[in-house]
């Protein structure tokens, strides 16, 4: 399984397979992902199949599709050390801003490590 969606998994309340196929489900949907782009704008059916196999990494893509589909907002706080201490922070599409529950995991430039394990 990726790191990415096991350390989403200590805070959602799904399996880690489970947010991946929800992700999936999102990106097959053709929804948006930020204003002017669609999830079939950056993927397309292959990158999906390859997606929904455990063995493949998650990105950016599937974080924004997991936000929107949880309504949670994901921090990822860089720990390597060229941009230790930078945060990248991916909200759910929602057309306009707005408050949500924050994940925050760490990323090292190749490992994805959830920061706290509390559940949302």
């Amino acid at each position: 399984m990726s790191c990415l969606f096991n350390s989403l998994s200590h805070f959602l309340p799904a399996s880690s397979g489970e947010i991946r196929a929800a992700a999936c489900a999102y990106l097959s949907s053709h929804q948006p992902l930020i204003d002017g782009l669609q999830t079939g704008d950056v993927c397309d059916a292959q990158y999906i199949r390859n997606m929904q196999q455990q063995s493949t990494w998650g990105s950016a893509i599937e974080i924004r599709a997991v936000c929107s589909v949880y309504k949670v907002r994901v921090s990822v706080h860089s720990t390597r050390r060229e941009d230790k201490g930078a945060v990248i922070v991916f909200e759910p599409y929602t057309g306009q801003p707005s408050l949500h529950r924050t994940i925050d995991i760490d990323w090292n430039g190749s490992h994805y490590t959830p920061m706290s394990r509390r559940r949302l």
